[in-house]
């Protein structure tokens, strides 16, 4: 009985030992399991993160992503005037280089703003120093040259403006260099605004407003301020009959809006179509604050006008598009207005003198 019992002892322990060896079989079969799911996770989560930021990378472009245009008026006149006079000299002067200049120079705080600041740097420059050499201690100066670039590329340069010729008998081109850009009221139309860049609007929802009114009459001619092509028109719930003109440099997109109800736009201007500096583009009303097409629920007659600046395309219709106050550049172009000739029967109008973009391959800027 005692072997037996002995026996049935070794049995039992030999069965215990072939249980807890399997058990551990089964834990490290286990472990091993789960050692592998947690590499799978882990080399699915990295690469993904990987893909993820190589993607973050590529959306997240070296581009400009605001600009607090602050440049006054009688500023641009001066650097325009600066340029416009060395253009027979040696050193022919960059306006939009002196205006860059001056901004990183002052801080973009024009509150003291004075023409012998713009005169300084332009006797330098004639005076034989390299830009590069009087800006390298400016840490701001290549950030203002490309916004203001921006802003102004297609304001001044080489154009060819529409003259009668010396017997009068027809029309011919003539080149000019200078100021190509026009006021957006044509000449001998009255006009008064404000700066009311930022000013609050609730219609619809709460938000800012990112242009310039220009009050006037009903019918007033619009004019393109710069020559481009015709990106948008018809109806917007917010700007009534509006129109949207992207420039040829592709990095400005020119918006204005209420125009007239029933007869908002020249005749025949469509979608795609190019414009010109000087061209009429439409006229001026008060439609809008409406889903319902052709509503004047705008209270007072004006054309709101604004500009967009865009570096990348990603920035053209988001929530973070780059509206910029155009207050002082609608002064600086009051002087240069496009005189227009009204059609008796058509009642539709047209530039009386007409210009146009030199191509870079033909000298143009």
């Amino acid at each position: 009985m005692a072997g037996i019992g002995h026996l049935s002892l070794e049995v039992g322990e030999f069965m215990r030992l072939i249980i807890k060896k399997e058990r551990l079989i089964s834990f490290c079969f286990i472990c091993l399991i789960g050692l592998a799911v947690l590499l799978a996770g882990r080399l699915i989560f990295y690469g993904s993160d990987s893909r993820n930021t190589a993607a973050e990378q590529e959306g997240q472009k070296d581009y400009i992503k605001w600009v607090d245009y602050n440049v006054p008026s009688e500023a641009m006149k001066k650097a325009l005037d600066l340029d416009l006079s060395s253009q027979e000299e040696g050193v022919k002067l960059d306006w939009i280089q002196l205006l860059a200049y001056v901004t990183a120079q002052n801080g973009n705080n024009f509150a003291g703003y004075k023409d012998s600041q713009l005169e300084a740097v332009a006797e330098k420059l004639q005076g034989g120093a390299a830009i590069e050499e009087l800006t390298k201690d400016m840490k701001y100066y290549d950030y203002y040259y490309e916004a203001y670039s921006a802003v102004l590329s297609g304001f001044v340069g080489a154009y060819e403006e529409e003259v009668p010729s010396e017997d009068g008998r027809e029309m011919v081109w003539q080149k000019r260099y200078g100021l190509k850009a026009f006021s957006p009221i044509a000449k001998n139309f009255y006009y008064n605004h404000y700066d009311d860049f930022g000013q609050s609007r609730s219609y619809g929802f709460a938000r800012n407003h990112l242009g310039n009114d220009l009050m006037g009459q009903v019918g007033t001619p619009i004019i393109a301020m710069e020559g481009g092509t015709v990106e948008a028109m018809g109806w917007n719930q917010y700007g009534g009959w509006r129109i949207g003109i992207r420039s040829m440099d592709k990095k400005r997109y020119y918006y204005y809006a209420h125009l007239r109800k029933n007869f908002p736009y020249k005749l025949g201007l469509k979608e795609g179509d190019e414009v010109s500096p000087g061209d009429v583009i439409g006229y001026m009303g008060r439609t809008g604050y409406s889903t319902k097409e052709n509503t004047n629920n705008i209270n007072t007659t004006h054309l709101h006008f604004g500009m967009q600046l865009i570096f990348d395309e990603s920035q053209k219709e988001c929530n973070s598009e780059i509206w910029i106050d155009v207050y002082q550049i609608v002064r600086f172009l009051d002087g240069h207005r496009s005189e227009v000739v009204k059609n008796l029967v058509t009642k539709d109008y047209r530039p009386a003198f007409r210009t146009r973009d030199i191509p870079k391959e033909k000298g143009g800027e």
